[in-house]
């Protein structure tokens, strides 16, 4: 059975994927999809860490556990900052939050104090993680 098809053809080639998501109406709802899967992953993967069940993180929220679930679940966006933040500080993080400059077009080049910057978070971020690695390493 042949899919049916709208009749319009859509040439994408040689636009960016934003633009693209800007044509089909969509751009906001993915780009705050996507920012709810990393907190999301980062909630739980702090959670693993802290060796924390859902249970006794939902404890010290001082909320239910269908509730922990909502702000676990990556595709539910309607969670407060408030709750975020709760829940960060229960897990000995918290929370940075930062408004970005929309580019338009390719992609701006970053200044040279920012890609060193960058550069220094990434190498730092690289060293920590080989240290975690070798610690875990350790204790098996």
């Amino acid at each position: 059975m042949k899919p049916k098809t709208s009749g319009r053809i859509f040439d994408h080639s040689g636009s960016s994927f934003n633009s693209f998501l800007d044509e089909e109406g969509i751009r906001e709802e993915v780009e705050s999809i996507a920012v709810k899967r990393v907190l999301a992953w980062q909630l739980e993967r702090a959670m693993r860490r802290r060796q924390k069940t859902k249970q006794a993180m939902a404890k010290e929220l001082r909320t239910s556990r269908s509730q922990l679930d909502r702000l676990l679940d990556p595709r539910n966006v309607s969670v407060s900052l408030g709750t975020i933040t709760r829940a960060a500080r229960v897990l000995g993080k918290r929370v940075v939050i930062r408004i970005a400059d929309a580019k338009v077009g390719r992609i701006e080049r970053a200044s040279p104090s920012e890609a060193r910057s960058r550069k220094a978070l990434s190498s730092r971020a690289i060293r920590r993680s080989r240290l975690t690695r070798n610690v875990s390493r350790r204790a098996v």
